[in-house]
């Protein structure tokens, strides 16, 4: 398990938890980052921003948001 500011680019991480406040936990939710999902790491750029997709959308989260989502690797790059 890690963060998924630690997440290699290129990779498919899935969810494992979220620890974050209740309002940006809910925020996160609301944009389909879920414990269980599986989302697909775009571009990581070093303490910036990471882009992610979900669902075939793409977002942009800071540092700070990403150091708090707790992913697992599904598999390597794609």
């Amino acid at each position: 398990m890690m963060p998924l500011a630690f997440a290699p680019e290129g990779s498919l991480v899935r969810i494992i938890d979220i620890m974050a406040g209740r309002g940006l936990t809910r925020r996160l939710i609301e944009m389909g980052l879920v414990p269980g999902s599986v989302i697909k790491v775009v571009k990581t750029m070093g303490p910036g921003p990471i882009v992610i997709e979900v669902k075939g959308t793409r977002l942009a989260l800071g540092h700070g948001v990403s150091m708090k989502i707790l992913v697992e690797l599904v598999e390597g790059r794609i």
